[in-house]
């Protein structure tokens, strides 16, 4: 998002017209009306990350425009950012243009934040690391009191934690997350937290269990084990099961076990068409849940077939979405089992025409 697409005045304009564009396309398969959940109007994005450009003897953070990609764009407030990244914005570049060891061939620098206020930064360069430049990211990490990292062509040094700790409330239940560098994280806090919240209340209580494919570090599973007997959730991701096992760990959870599957491959284990050493050390096997629900979560390709097969035998899919169009694809196919019961539209993305949507799906009497 550029410093122009900053449009608080009209947001409310903007997304009604998301949420009819989202409308229209969903309309082969429901008449529902959807439940929309508003975005804040500013502050929302947990993460973020700027081009460093290097003119004369000064470096500013820059954003291009994809009509004009050459023409950098000075970037010196970001109001769609958190307040830990607002904040810091100015003295980190007055810091970096005092420092030659740190502004050198600098080319890319990332933010991850949370809502408690930590804050993770990762500085890309074009050159090797050395013990100047840790000397003086550490002392750039304590004025600014953020976790630092540095990274260049095979170098890695993480001067602290290589992650942040969230903590979300989800009816008035605490969480806890670590969102390490570079790993997938929601990038609206707010809009998270509504949609896991809207997920947890459409589900209810269940003395059956949940499937959940494409968990990522644990967002929607952890939270829903308060719903079902156990959950088993899949992530093809190493980084992403590791994440996801320390957050369990962290929320002290016995039900939930994550296995490091890919979508397809979790439905043939499932079917019984293949066998998986991945599952040797499962800690139960699968043929003893009890599936009445499926949550998917796919990027923005949608469900692969086998996947869609999978769903189709399962009574209740919570279906999330980042692309209406493969959404609407995906629940055309569905319809053959499943009618749609509740749907959201959800503005993780605001001032943008992206949009998440969440459907819920029951299987049609026989």
């Amino acid at each position: 998002m550029l410093p122009h697409d900053f449009q608080p005045d009209c947001y409310q304009t903007l997304l009604e017209r998301k949420v009819e564009s989202v409308r229209a396309l969903l309309a082969p398969v429901t008449e529902l009306e959807p439940t929309v959940f508003a975005s804040p109007k500013s502050g929302f994005r947990m993460r973020a990350e700027f081009r460093v450009w290097h003119a004369n003897d000064r470096l500013f953070l820059a954003m291009f425009d994809p009509a004009e990609p050459r023409m950098p764009i000075e970037i010196t407030q970001y109001p769609f950012g958190s307040i830990a990244i607002q904040s810091r914005l100015e003295p980190l570049v007055d810091a970096l243009n005092q420092s030659d060891v740190l502004k050198r061939k600098l080319f890319q620098l990332e933010f991850l934040t949370t809502t408690t206020g930590e804050c993770l930064l990762t500085l890309i360069y074009h050159r090797a690391l050395d013990s100047d430049w840790e000397e003086q990211a550490t002392a750039l990490g304590i004025a600014l009191d953020c976790k630092m990292i540095g990274r260049s062509r095979k170098q890695k040094i993480v001067l602290s934690d290589e992650y942040v700790s969230e903590q979300l409330k989800i009816h008035d239940e605490s969480y806890y997350y670590r969102h390490y560098e570079q790993g997938f994280t929601q990038p609206n806090a707010s809009i998270n937290q509504s949609m896991i919240e809207w997920v947890s209340a459409q589900v209810g209580d269940t003395e059956r269990d949940l499937l959940e494919l494409y968990c990522g570090l644990g967002n929607f599973s952890i939270p829903l084990t308060r719903r079902f007997r156990y959950v088993l959730a899949t992530e093809v991701s190493k980084s992403s099961v590791k994440a996801a096992q320390e957050n369990i760990a962290l929320n002290q959870i016995d039900t939930l076990n994550i296995i490091r599957l890919n979508a397809a491959e979790t439905a043939q284990a499932i079917r019984g068409d293949r066998e998986f050493r991945r599952l040797a050390n499962s800690q139960r096997p699968l043929q003893t849940y009890q599936f009445d629900s499926i949550l998917v979560d796919p990027p923005r390709a949608g469900l692969d077939a086998d996947s869609l097969q999978l769903a189709s035998t399962i009574p209740t899919i919570i279906y999330i979405s980042c692309n209406p169009e493969t959404l609407t694809r995906d629940l055309i196919q569905l319809s053959d089992t499943h009618e749609i019961v509740k749907w959201a539209v959800f503005d993780q993305f605001p001032y943008t025409h992206h949009t998440e949507c969440g459907v819920i799906l029951r299987r049609r009497p026989s």
